[in-house]
């Protein structure tokens, strides 16, 4: 197939340089948004003026024929073709003659390209934030399930205070709701027409860009044609935002890895969502989250790429830009694939209440509330927290804990403590108390899902 370039050149492209130069292996998949926009852009030329309405009839007619075809499978894409646009303006040219050499007038390939990366990324960002919503009702249903399931909170990794499974979960659902956040607040900026802004410099034609804006659903256009063709904040921006949202999914994967193994115990992932191993018949391997938790880098290596790619490229379009591409494809498909797989393995994932109530049971971790206990008899925290202190170290000497040492013994570290520390410092009683907002008690659990659901609700 014929370069549109091919005019200015006298002798024929030699095939390394072909083979380097093309891109249509990676950006085949925009076939339909380069053929959704070409007929954008048509109607914009036939309503205008710049062509006539019959040919602008016979291009839109040309075209969606070129696209029932590639979706019905009775067109190939030419892989030899240089890019997609290339294609599709050949098999329309192949099809109409002259009429469909007349698609390209008013417009660059800069400007095209910059449109059909717009329009697959935005298709992709709406269905990852669907992704994440369901992700997120997923979380609040076991948050549901889970609120009074007493389970020990850590802080570097050490046992710290109680709290419940719901809480702990409803946590990753917060990072979530922001992911969504960042990735509607991307889309946003994407949703900017860059159409019309030609190779650089705009165009003498009398086109109406906000017409092409509004038949594409694009919610203005793009203000400077240098920026119109050079800009790719849209694709960093969303790298970022993938990567962000795959640090959230690989932690949440590490403590999944962790929970499953029989140090914790504190979950069970359903058979049809782990691995087994090759000599080992006793091993049920958490091989999804451990993946998740891999891919992760390979997102943020896409968003290094795309820094790198970006960072000392001159105004406007450069060659370099056609890197931009395989790197945001593959942040995107790799945040998709792992959403895929994560969700129903939480979904379906056992929760051991039992096996993190005993857990809770030890490390002392109400000790936080046994010192509350002596301040609310009037004794300032800073004193009630070094007995609370000496009453550990004692606990830990006899092979004892808070709840099982003697009252006695309670006293001889601080005469205010009576039978209510007993109460004070019971587990269930610990995380009941914690009303306040944002706070572990079954409560404040609720009003956590319930402010969640209705963000993903838009209420």
């Amino acid at each position: 197939m014929a370069q549109l370039w091919k005019g200015r050149f006298k002798k024929e492209l030699a095939k390394e340089t072909n083979d380097f130069n093309s891109s249509i292996k990676f950006d085949s998949r925009m076939f339909e948004e380069d053929i959704t926009g070409s007929i954008a852009h048509a109607m914009m030329l036939g309503a205008s003026g710049i062509i006539e309405k019959s040919e602008s009839d016979k291009i839109i007619g040309g075209l969606s024929e070129i696209l029932d075809d590639i979706k019905s499978g009775k067109l190939k894409i030419d892989m030899d073709a240089e890019d997609i646009h290339t294609f599709v303006e050949g098999e329309l040219t192949a099809r109409l003659g002259d009429t469909g050499k007349r698609l390209h007038t008013a417009r660059s390939r800069n400007d095209q390209v910059a449109l059909d990366i717009r329009m697959l990324l935005k298709k992709e960002t709406t269905e990852i934030i669907a992704m994440l919503k369901s992700l997120v009702l997923v979380l609040c249903d076991k948050a549901e399930e889970n609120k009074s399931a007493i389970m020990p909170g850590y802080t570097h990794f050490q046992r710290a205070q109680p709290i419940t499974f719901g809480h702990h979960l409803m946590a990753y659902t917060a990072m979530l709701l922001r992911d969504i956040d960042r990735l509607e607040s991307t889309f946003k900026r994407m949703n900017v027409l860059p159409l019309g802004s030609g190779a650089l410099a705009g165009t003498t034609y009398p086109i109406d860009r906000n017409m092409v804006a509004e038949k594409l659903g694009f919610d203005s256009v793009s203000q400077n044609s240098l920026d119109g063709v050079s800009d790719r904040d849209f694709c960093l921006e969303l790298a970022s935002a993938l990567s962000i949202v795959m640090v959230h999914l690989s932690r949440f994967s590490e403590e999944i890895i962790m929970w499953c193994s029989w140090e914790f115990k504190f979950v069970e992932l359903d058979d049809a969502f782990s691995t087994g191993s090759s000599i080992m018949p006793q091993k049920k391997n958490p091989d999804i989250a451990e993946l998740v938790r891999g891919k992760s880098g390979r997102v943020f290596g896409d968003l290094t790429a795309l820094l790198t790619v970006m960072k000392g490229i001159p105004l406007a379009y450069n060659k370099d830009m056609q890197e931009d591409k395989e790197a945001i494809f593959d942040a995107v498909d790799t945040v998709k694939m792992c959403l895929k797989a994560f969700t129903p393995m939480i979904e379906t994932m056992t929760v051991l209440k039992d096996n993190m109530r005993a857990a809770a049971a030890k490390g002392f971790i109400n000790a936080t509330d046994c010192a509350d206990y002596l301040v609310g008899k009037g004794l300032p925290f800073r004193d009630a927290y070094k007995a609370t202190g000496e009453l550990v170290a004692l606990c830990i000497d006899k092979g004892v804990t808070l709840e099982t040492l003697s009252l006695e013994e309670y006293k001889k570290i601080c005469g205010l403590f009576d039978e209510g520390v007993y109460e004070a410092i019971n587990l269930e009683n610990c995380v009941l108390k914690r009303l306040s907002q944002g706070g572990p008690a079954p409560g404040s659990v609720e009003k956590q899902i319930a402010l969640a659901k209705q963000k993903i609700n838009g209420e």
